[in-house]
């Protein structure tokens, strides 16, 4: 039989099935360690404040954009005043002409007072060019 003992075989066997269930396990749980640590790095770094309150300035995001011509066209129209906040995330907006409407709390994101439309840009620099002539 050539020193062949099935009790030895047979507890080799075993131990390397425990070694093996031990390894999976260990990869188990460095993947739940390495998963939890990713998503606490990408929560902490996620863009803009969601927090609105009464009165705020915000834009709202226009997802029917393809129907207006230029690519580099911002997505963002605005800004509008912010009337209400809902539970569950809707929104009512003030326009300029004064109609309300409701919209979903994603579409919305904080106005910076400090930064300038293209449009304001463009209307400056006429402005600029006919005082000149």
């Amino acid at each position: 039989m050539c020193n062949f003992n099935i009790a030895e075989l047979k507890n080799n066997w075993l131990m390397q099935m425990n070694a093996l269930e031990e390894l999976r396990n260990d990869a188990y749980t460095s993947s739940l360690i390495y998963k939890a640590k990713t998503k606490s790095w990408h929560d902490k770094r996620i863009k803009g404040n969601k927090k609105f309150h009464e009165g705020q300035k915000v834009l709202l995001f226009n997802s029917r954009s393809k129907l207006f011509l230029g690519k580099l066209k911002s997505r963002w129209d605005g800004p509008f005043l912010l009337k209400k906040v809902f539970p569950h995330g809707a929104i009512e907006l003030l326009s300029k002409d004064g109609t309300h409407f409701k919209v979903n709390g994603r579409r919305v994101k904080r106005y910076e007072e400090g930064v300038q439309r293209n449009e304001d840009i463009k209307e400056g620099l006429l402005l600029e060019g006919m005082a000149e002539t």
